[in-house]
Order: structure tokens, then C-alpha cells, then sequence
């Protein structure tokens, strides 16, 4: 089960693993969804999100979400950009912060992009050099190994006018929405792939692409950022190849304050198949995900995870140790995906958790101003101010049958706060800088009175 933000900090700080921070040097835990929609295009582009999905995840007690935008809407013709387009992202934004929900803009693509029936790099920037592309509706990820789509992705990591064309568009989205005060930062681009050579076995061409592509081109898209916007974060993602317990081949990104952020599926899960806990796959899969962070000090965040099927027997155990595992070396995740009926869905029709996915929702600490010296799954403990941290610990309560208890002690306020049963909360503590000061939280009993 998920426990407090500084357990997750203070856990990757013992590995080498930095935590992810604020601009007043708070801690920061991330827990939140992804926010999409896939299927409006053009003048229905984004529609299907309103401010309904924003509201919701705070209600449950959620604070990040991660928000799918495809390039395709926003440049449908080479240097003519979408206004509506940058519009509706806009007012996606304006609900986020109306609700308090920190936000990663996610330029994201699917099998490259339309040219393949999928959303993200438009057509015009699509280059075949006439290899053949084979749909394949019921295994979809496997398209990503057909001919055109891996020499699609050639050209867009090597042919100079689509590297302009990409850090151009970059630009655009970080000089409208860098300022924003919902906007934590930007993922530059979704599970990114790449041409195998002949005879190259899988995890040998990850491990290229990531480090004579995706390299050069994370390091070209944050210089164009820069430009622009100095102070959001920059997520990174290497090839989903990770998911087998790859280590990522991708090299140093210059830019301050990037953020490594993979993803965690299992192809076996993917396919259908229940989770099997004696198999070693999130074991594997953790010790593969922490070594770049720990090499380069960077915060991670785990931008999609979650299995298709949740009602297979092994399911429960299979988000009890996840959300285990993710807390020992992350600053956060966000689930897939926040939407209302079945598939992915986080919440059915009704807006009811679907099955096991209820355990995602758990008291953390969004921020903690100072040095975290332990967390568990009911406290926190820290040093005030330690570390130039200002401001006040943030700590969020998701709605529980009886509600929550919360008592502080050393020199900080309020001593105690009490939330009503069926009630979500953002608790503030402020503390005397220098203070050692311990948080918990606790459910009351059912019977309690």
C-alpha cells in the first residue's frame, strides 16, 4: 500500500536516488493519473476532458495528473499551430489549478502517430521511405516493430528539418504554458522506439536508441525549452524495453532538472495473463529502473502504470506490491488512466473505484518542507527548514469510512486536526525552522464514538 511522501523520498535518498522538489525546496510526492483523450481530434480535440476528472482526483485525494496533448492537433500542417488547440490546453489547465492539481503536459504518441492509426507526430512528419506497415488491432504495441513505423522514428531522430520541426513545437508549448502555476514540467516524449538492426536482439538496440538517439535528442528538446521557460522540470523517459528489466542505455541530459520518468508494465500482464509474484518481474524491473538515476542523481517519477484486467485472482497482491515497490525508489507515479468505464478506467460508469484500483488511494505527504528523517505508512518525520526548505508540509488524506486523526508534535501547528469520515483533506503543518517535528495520521476506529 502507498505510504507518505517522505517514505518514498527518504527511501530513494538511501539508494542515491534524489527526491523530487519544489521551488522552495519542499520534498515532493506525486500521486495522481493520467488525464486523456485519445479519440477527439480537431475541433473535438480534448473534449472528452472536463473539469469533473480534476475535481474527482482531489476528492480521492489525488494531486498530479499527467495530460496526454499530441502534436498532430497542435501542428496539423507544418508551421501552422493550432490556437483552439492551445486554448482548450488552457482551460485543462485553469481546472487543474482550480482543484490544486500539479500537472506534466505530455507530448505523446502511439505508434509514432495517425499515419499508422494511432495519435502523436503528424503525418507530414511521418517518413516511410515506402517500407511496409501491417495493422495489427489486437496486438497494437507490436506494430511499433513493423518496417514504416521503425524507420519513421529514424527520421524523426536524424533528418534535421524534423529535429527543428520538433524543438520548434517544443517551444511553442513551453512559452504558452511555462508560466502557468499548474505546470510542474513536461514529458518530452511517450515511450519512444527506434529501428533494430539485422541480427540486433532487443535489449542491445533499446539500450543504442536510448543512447545515440534519444540522448541527442532529449539534450535538443531541453536546450529549445530553455529558450523559453527556465524553470519547469523536464521528464525523460527511455524505451519501454525497460519493462523486462532492461536497464536504460540513455546518457546524461544537461539541463538541472530533469526527471527520469519510465514506465512500469509487464508484457505478460499486458497480455492478459494474472500476476505472478514468484516470478521476480517487479524485482527485476526495480533493480533495472534505479540505475540510471542513481549514475546520474535524478529524481524518478513513474509517468503510466496499472494492468488492463484487475479482477484476475493475483490482482490485489499484484498493487500491494507495486505500490510497494514504487515507493521505494520514487518521487511518484500516475496511474492509467483517470476515466469512467471499463478497459483502464480507474472508476467505473458510476464514478466507483474499479477492482483493487481503491488501494492507490492512501494518506501522503504532497510536500515536506525540510529534511525528511523517516516516513512510514501513518507519520513523517523532519527537520524544518533543513535544507533552505520554506513553506508549509502539505499532507493530503483521501476519504476514509471513519476519517482521519492527525497530531503533531515539536514546535509546529496545528497540534491536531481531525477529518470527518467520508471527507477528503489537505492538511497544512508550519513548523519553527530548525525543528524536529513529527507528523502521523491514523483511522479512528469503526466503533469509536
Amino acid at each position: 500500500m502507498p505510504v507518505s511522501s517522505a517514505s518514498a523520498s527518504a527511501s530513494a535518498s538511501t539508494e542515491g536516488i534524489p527526491p523530487l522538489t519544489d521551488d522552495r525546496g519542499r520534498v515532493l510526492t506525486l500521486r495522481g493519473w493520467n488525464v486523456e483523450d485519445k479519440s477527439g481530434r480537431g475541433a473535438d480535440a480534448l473534449a472528452a476532458i472536463t473539469e469533473k476528472h480534476f475535481r474527482d482526483l482531489r476528492a480521492r485525494g489525488f494531486g498530479f495528473a499527467r495530460l496526454l496533448v499530441f502534436w498532430d492537433d497542435l501542428e496539423p500542417r507544418r508551421g501552422r499551430y493550432s490556437e483552439a488547440y492551445l486554448r482548450k490546453i488552457d482551460r485543462i489547465l485553469g481546472w487543474a489549478h482550480r482543484h490544486r492539481i500539479r500537472v506534466l503536459i505530455d507530448a505523446h504518441q502511439d505508434v509514432f502517430g495517425p499515419a499508422f492509426g494511432h495519435r502523436g507526430i503528424p503525418e507530414w512528419a511521418t517518413r516511410t521511405d515506402g517500407l511496409p506497415f501491417t495493422p495489427r488491432p489486437d496486438d497494437w504495441f507490436s506494430e511499433y516493430f513493423e518496417p514504416a513505423v521503425q524507420r519513421a522514428f529514424t527520421h524523426l531522430y536524424e533528418d534535421a528539418d524534423l529535429r527543428r520541426a520538433q524543438a520548434a513545437m517544443w517551444r511553442v508549448l513551453a512559452g504558452r504554458f511555462g508560466g502557468h502555476p499548474a505546470v510542474l514540467g513536461y514529458d518530452l516524449v511517450n515511450e519512444p522506439m527506434g529501428e533494430l538492426r539485422p541480427g540486433e536482439e532487443l535489449p542491445d538496440a533499446a539500450r543504442r536508441i536510448e543512447r545515440e538517439q534519444l540522448t541527442p535528442m532529449y539534450n535538443r528538446l531541453a536546450a529549445a525549452i530553455r529558450s523559453v521557460d527556465r524553470g519547469s522540470r523536464l521528464f525523460v523517459e527511455p524505451t519501454p524495453i525497460v519493462g523486462e528489466g532492461v536497464p536504460t542505455g540513455l546518457g546524461r541530459i544537461r539541463d538541472p532538472k530533469v526527471v527520469y520518468a519510465p514506465h512500469f508494465y509487464d508484457t505478460a500482464m499486458e497480455a492478459g495473463a494474472d500476476y505472478d509474484p514468484e516470478a521476480g518481474w517487479i524485482e527485476a524491473y526495480e533493480a533495472a529502473v534505479t540505475a540510471y538515476p542513481r549514475r546520474y542523481r535524478v529524481p524518478v517519477v513513474v509517468g503510466e502504470w496499472g494492468p488492463l484486467n484487475n479482477s484476475l485472482p493475483n490482482m490485489g497482491r499484484f498493487y500491494r506490491d507495486a505500490l510497494a515497490s514504487l515507493d521505494r525508489y520514487s518521487s511518484g507515479w500516475a496511474g492509467y488512466v483517470w476515466c469512467y468505464g471499463g478497459g483502464y478506467c480507474a472508476l467505473d460508469g458510476q464514478g466507483r473505484w474499479r477492482t483493487h484500483k481503491e488501494q492507490t488511494a492512501a494518506p501522503y505527504a504532497e510536500a515536506v518542507a525540510g529534511r525528511v528523517l523517516a516516513a512510514g505508512p501513518e507519520k513523517v518525520r523532519y527537520v524544518a527548514g533543513d535544507g533552505r526548505a520554506s513553506g508549509p508540509t502539505v499532507l493530503s488524506l483521501p476519504p476514509g469510512p471513519t476519517g482521519w486523526r492527525v497530531t503533531v508534535e515539536g514546535r509546529a501547528w496545528p497540534r491536531t486536526a481531525v477529518v470527518a469520515p467520508g471527507r477528503s483533506a489537505r492538511v497544512r503543518v508550519a513548523a519553527v525552522p530548525g525543528a524536529r517535528v513529527d507528523i502521523r495520521w491514523t483511522a479512528p476506529p469503526v466503533n469509536e464514538g
